[in-house]
C-alpha cells in the first residue's frame, strides 16, 4: 500500500473475475461479515454452498452499507461441483497442514501468482465451514491452498480469514506482468478427471481400493502445470482410445479362451505379422533371425499389458537403420 492509501501501481489482480465461495457456512452472522470484508476489498462476487441458515436479517445486520448487496446478489448452490463449475482456478484454504496438504501458498505468494491468472480466468477463493474447515473430500477441486500463518493461537474466525486473503488481492501488484492464458474450468476438468480415473482403473494403473485417493497425485500434476480446454479434450480422446483397445483385446481374449480362432486371421499375432510359418518358433534370444521380422538384431520380451494377451515387443535395435524404420 503507498503512502496515500492507494494501491500501488503496475499489474494487478482482476477483482471483478474473484468470487468468494462459502461452503456450508453455518452461522448468517458469518455469512454477513464475510460480505462486509469482500467489498472493503474491491470483490463483489459471493456464493454459498450448502449453507445451514440464511436469515436475511441477520446477514444484513452485520454486512451493513453497501456490502448488503453483495447479499441480495449471493448465489446458492446445493452442490460444491456445481458452484465451481465455471472456475477457472481454484483456490482452497487450509489451517490444517500434513498429509495431501503439504504444498501450500501464503495469502501473499498466492495474491502475486492471481495477478496473471486472474486476466483470462475467473478465480474462486473456496472457504470450509466454521468449525473444522475444507475437509479431504473438498480438496480435490482445489487447484492451490493457500495457509494463513498465525501465532500459537491460531483459529481465526471466517470473515477474519476472507479479510486476510482479500487484503492481499487488493494490495497485490507486479512491474510487469505476463501471460496466462485461459485455462479448463472445472467443469471440463471434472469430466476429463472422471474418465481418466475409469481409464486408469480398467488398466490397473491405480488402485480399486480408494481410487479418489490414489487420484490426488494425478489431479496435482495436471494443476501444477494448468490444462487448457483443448488438453483437456485430448487427454479424453486418449482415454477413449484406450478404451476402445482394452475393449478389442478383451474380446479377443474371451475368443480365445473359448478355443475360437480369429477369423481371417489363424495362428499366433506375431505369425501373422511376420509371415512365419507354423514351424516356425517365435522371435527371442537364441532362436535366430526370422524370416519377416522388421528388425533382424531383435530379443523379444514377453510382456503381459493391462492384465490381458501380451501386446508389447520390446526391440533391441542395434543400428541406425533399425532406428530409422522404427520412427517411420
Amino acid at each position: 500500500m503507498e503512502a496515500d492509501g492507494k494501491p500501488p501501481s503496475g499489474a494487478r489482480v482482476r477483482l471483478e473475475r474473484v468470487a468468494i465461495v462459502l461452503f456450508r457456512p453455518r452461522l448468517p452472522e458469518n455469512i454477513g461479515a464475510v460480505a462486509r470484508a469482500a467489498c472493503n476489498m474491491g470483490i463483489n462476487r459471493l456464493l454459498a454452498v450448502q449453507p445451514e441458515d440464511l436469515d436475511f436479517e441477520r446477514m444484513a445486520m452485520m454486512a451493513t452499507g453497501p456490502a448488503v448487496r453483495l447479499l441480495e446478489g449471493m448465489a446458492v448452490h446445493a452442490d460444491l461441483a456445481l458452484a465451481l463449475a465455471p472456475f477457472q482456478y481454484v483456490v482452497g484454504t487450509t489451517a490444517r497442514l500434513g498429509g495431501v496438504r503439504t504444498d501450500y501458498l501464503s495469502p501473499r505468494e498466492m495474491a502475486g501468482r492471481l495477478i496473471d491468472l486472474s486476466a483470462h480466468n475467473d478465480v474462486a477463493l473456496l472457504f470450509g465451514p466454521e468449525n473444522f474447515g475444507l475437509t479431504n473430500d473438498e480438496l480435490p477441486f482445489c487447484h492451490a491452498l493457500v495457509h494463513i500463518p498465525t501465532a500459537e493461537c491460531s483459529s481465526l474466525n471466517l470473515a477474519q480469514a476472507v479479510m486476510v486473503m482479500a487484503y492481499e488481492l487488493f494490495t497485490a501488484a507486479s512491474p510487469r506482468s505476463g501471460f496466462v492464458p485461459r485455462l479448463a474450468n472445472s467443469r471440463e476438468l471434472e469430466s476429463m478427471y472422471a474418465m481418466l480415473q475409469e481409464t486408469l482403473l480398467k488398466i490397473n494403473f491405480i488402485s480399486h481400493q480408494n481410487p479418489e485417493h490414489w487420484m490426488f497425485n494425478v489431479r496435482r500434476l495436471f494443476s501444477r502445470h494448468g490444462l487448457r480446454a483443448r488438453e483437456a479434450q485430448v487427454i479424453k480422446g486418449i482415454c477413449r482410445q484406450i478404451d476402445w483397445y482394452v475393449g478389442k483385446r478383451l474380446g479377443e481374449s474371451k475368443d480365445q479362451d473359448r478355443g475360437e480362432p480369429k477369423k481371417n486371421a489363424p495362428g499366433p499375432a506375431w505369425r501373422r505379422e511376420t509371415g512365419a510359418s507354423s514351424c516356425q518358433k517365435p522371435p527371442g534370444p537364441g532362436n535366430g533371425p526370422l524370416r519377416g521380422w522388421p528388425f533382424p538384431n531383435h530379443c523379444a520380451v514377453y510382456s503381459q499389458s493391462l492384465g490381458l494377451y501380451g501386446s508389447m515387443k520390446v526391440l533391441d535395435l542395434r543400428t541406425s537403420k533399425c532406428i530409422q524404420s522404427l520412427s517411420n
